[in-house]
């Protein structure tokens, strides 16, 4: 893929094939993708700090509910966790089949041998009109829990009789419908 300068000052092109991206001047392309070409003064992610380093293993992504509150993440031990301000505090599982086995490991890999049992929460989102936290999770699929947390509970698990492997992420449109991924039918996470 070539790097290719439009005639407009304001930008260059990339195209390939299939898509054609126009970046901004400050950013070169590449494969598809941008890189900064110089530090920008008004970019605020050079601006940005670690937060909760140590406090909690794989979040995979983060949320706030309807009112504000959060983030909330679900982690590599199958539960969502919330940040009250202080601290993080639990908030839902997974697994009603929760035991000692998905206790906190001290790293991260600690969680891979159990995930199956234990759940891996990879999406997760709140819908705006009920305050249901609806989940993606890799093992166990669609699940939802009410806005007050506690043991989460499966919505789905398969479509047309072809079983949900590998589900990974969502969205709620604001007619309330849910729209996901599944990033297999045939192999799981593990």
């Amino acid at each position: 893929m070539e790097l290719i300068t439009a005639p407009s000052t304001h930008s260059s092109t990339t195209q390939s094939p299939s898509f054609l991206i126009s970046c901004p001047t400050l950013l070169r392309c590449r494969r598809g993708r941008f890189f900064p070409t110089e530090k920008a003064e008004l970019n605020g992610l050079q601006k940005s700090e670690i937060k909760f380093l140590g406090q909690i293993q794989g979040p995979e992504i983060l949320t706030f509910d309807p009112l504000g509150r959060g983030p909330y993440t679900g982690i590599a031990d199958g539960r969502f966790v919330f940040w009250n301000g202080e601290k993080f505090v639990d908030f839902a599982d997974t697994s009603s089949n929760r035991s000692a086995i998905c206790d906190p490991k001290p790293s991260l890999l600690g969680y891979l041998k159990n995930e199956h049992i234990c759940g891996r929460p990879l999406g997760i989102r709140f819908d705006k009109k009920t305050g249901d936290l609806y989940i993606a999770d890799a093992y166990f699929a669609m699940m939802k829990v009410g806005p007050e947390g506690g043991v989460a509970t499966s919505i789905a698990t398969e479509a047309e009789g072809v079983p949900f492997r590998f589900t990974n992420d969502l969205d709620i449109d604001q007619d309330g419908s849910i729209y996901f991924t599944d990033s297999s039918t045939k192999y799981q996470r593990r």
